[in-house]
């Protein structure tokens, strides 16, 4: 696909998004780029063709950090396209699974927590998030004054980070669990008190909660994200989400729609802020 002089705005896809993987495509005019590549190089780019788009196109690739649910596919992406830029902070760089394989040093670009980079038409801002990982952090991407959001893999959102995503114009969300699923579930205990603590992931509570902290007249568009395929449903979710968010007065599927993603089919692209 060859670069667009129309400003058509900026385009999201959520890939995939689950405990098994995640990946997001946006596009402005002149990028495409991927937020994670937690997929084989092959199932990557058969979620881009159903949209229409395809992997030889991707510029950049920003990793989140390093577990294998978020990066797995992105070394075999580096060596098969040399154009390809990978982007992460230094912690989460030294600290790529094996199992990555080797990134060409020319295609690494260390991007720090609390950074801004502008890429042209496509300006991306790094937070810091709470997670037992090297150093995680994730993006919000803006084009033409219109913002979208990722928060996943994290134990809370701060103040912090609220701040700096409010009234973004879309949002991929984390609800990765369910509390009675996974306190009566098949995990260890250790495992359950790492999902449930700090350093963990946000439950279906936790995250309707930080989408009634940060959305605003601007959002449009939430995306429930990173579910656990054993300690959550899609309905269960969906339905837990939108009764928190409607109890507290909010519009929802009037102001704002609160929508599904899925772990191995992509959402439509849609364009942010319409």
């Amino acid at each position: 696909m060859s670069r667009l002089t129309e400003d058509f705005g900026m385009r999201v896809s959520v890939l995939a998004s689950s405990s098994s993987g995640n990946a997001t495509y946006i596009e402005t005019p002149q990028h495409h780029v991927l937020m994670d590549a937690g997929l084989s190089g092959k199932k990557l780019n058969e979620l881009l063709h159903s949209i229409g788009r395809d992997l030889k196109d991707v510029d950049s690739v920003f990793i989140s950090h390093e577990h294998t649910d978020h990066c797995r596919g992105v070394g075999v992406l580096a060596r098969r396209y040399p154009n390809l830029m990978v982007y992460a902070n230094a912690p989460t760089i030294a600290a790529l699974p094996k199992s990555v394989g080797k990134i060409p040093q020319e295609q690494l670009r260390v991007f720090d927590e609390g950074a801004q980079l502008d890429l042209g038409d496509l300006d991306v801002e790094s937070f810091g998030v709470s997670h037992d990982a090297a150093q995680a952090q994730f993006y919000q991407f803006q084009h033409a004054g219109k913002r979208f959001a990722i928060v996943t893999d994290t134990g809370y959102v701060s103040d912090r980070v609220e701040g700096t995503i409010r009234d973004a114009d879309a949002y991929v969300m984390e609800t990765n669990h369910d509390l009675e699923m996974l306190r009566e579930g098949p995990y260890p205990w250790p495992l359950k008190q790492r999902i449930l603590g700090d350093f963990g992931h946000l439950s279906n509570e936790d995250g309707a909660n930080a989408i009634m902290d940060v959305i605003g007249l601007k959002t449009k568009r939430v995306y429930l994200g990173h579910l656990s395929p054993h300690n959550n449903m899609k309905p269960l979710a969906h339905t837990t989400v939108v009764n928190l968010l409607k109890a507290q007065g909010l519009a929802v599927g009037h102001d704002f729609q609160v929508l599904d993603t899925d772990p191995a089919v992509a959402d439509p692209l849609f364009t942010v802020g319409a």
